[in-house]
């Protein structure tokens, strides 16, 4: 079954125990989307790479991912919105999620969930099942607040997941605003000290925040955001590669054609050729 709600401004938000037919009859591109596994184990093909989930597992997905179903043997629940329903951009001292649940990259969040956030995350569910029920002039806004509190419980889950009590919110603060910057400047940008000047920070104190959580370096993070978007305007676009290479701030194909097979491991034609059957 599939629940939906629109408004005049064109928000939408939908809950679906059958994300193949809404992927089919609707235009999800510029969809967030919540995937929670509840029974069972599904596979999905996201940006072209498989991932097999398990019960109570759950991803998030921006609206630059592309997602298939490819296989789902038990119960999943898909929780999916637009910015014209609830921008995370806006909202973002209330839920923190942007940069962390939802990025540019194909690193996307993934995640066991435990039980008290299970209990937590039915509760939510319930209710927007019966506020899509009642189906009346304050729907739209009791389901904007429910849609709230389930992306701060996941919110809340992927700091636990990153951190620990014993680090600072101020340096998973920086990691999150330096991701969010990565997405939004990483054409023009393909420098740490870029991000680092916009952080009034230092290259070399952003490397030690990064190696504390375990995370990949700067760097890394943005050559993955490049990569990623390059795949996509590879697989999605009739772009040539020169078109491409100037699309992501490359004054040269072969620069841009260098950095492919440096990060990837084969050249940009090979990968064109082999992902786009």
């Amino acid at each position: 079954m599939t629940h939906y709600y629109t408004n005049s401004l064109k928000g939408i938000i939908l809950l679906t125990n059958n994300l193949p037919a809404v992927l089919a009859g609707h235009k999800t591109n510029d969809l967030y989307k919540f995937i929670w596994i509840q029974e069972g184990k599904a596979t999905l093909v996201v940006d072209h790479v498989e991932k097999t989930l398990g019960k109570d597992e759950f991803i998030s997905l921006s609206p630059l991912h592309d997602i298939k179903i490819k296989k789902a043997e038990g119960k999943y629940i898909g929780l999916l919105f637009n910015s014209e329903f609830y921008s995370i951009y806006k909202h973002d001292e209330e839920v923190s999620c942007n940069g962390l649940l939802f990025n540019g990259t194909s690193r996307i969040v993934n995640m066991q969930l435990p039980e008290i956030t299970i209990r937590q995350l039915y509760e939510v569910i319930d209710k927007m099942r019966d506020e899509f029920l009642l189906n009346d002039s304050l729907e739209g806004e009791m389901l904007r607040l429910l849609l709230k509190r389930f992306i701060i419980l996941c919110t809340r889950l992927a700091r636990e997941h990153f951190s620990d009590s014993q680090k600072k919110e101020s340096g998973f603060d920086i990691i999150r605003q330096y991701s969010i910057l990565v997405d939004k400047h990483f054409k023009e940008k393909k420098r740490v000290a870029d991000y680092a000047e916009m952080l009034h920070r230092s290259p070399k104190t952003l490397s030690n925040i990064f190696a504390s959580y375990q995370l990949p370096s700067p760097l890394r993070i943005i050559h993955e955001r490049i990569i990623t978007e390059a795949k996509r305007l590879l697989l999605k676009s009739p772009a040539s590669v020169k078109e491409i290479a100037t699309i992501l701030g490359f004054e040269h194909v072969c620069t841009f054609s260098r950095f492919f097979k440096h990060i990837m491991g084969e050249n940009i034609s090979d990968y064109r050729r082999k992902n786009s059957k």
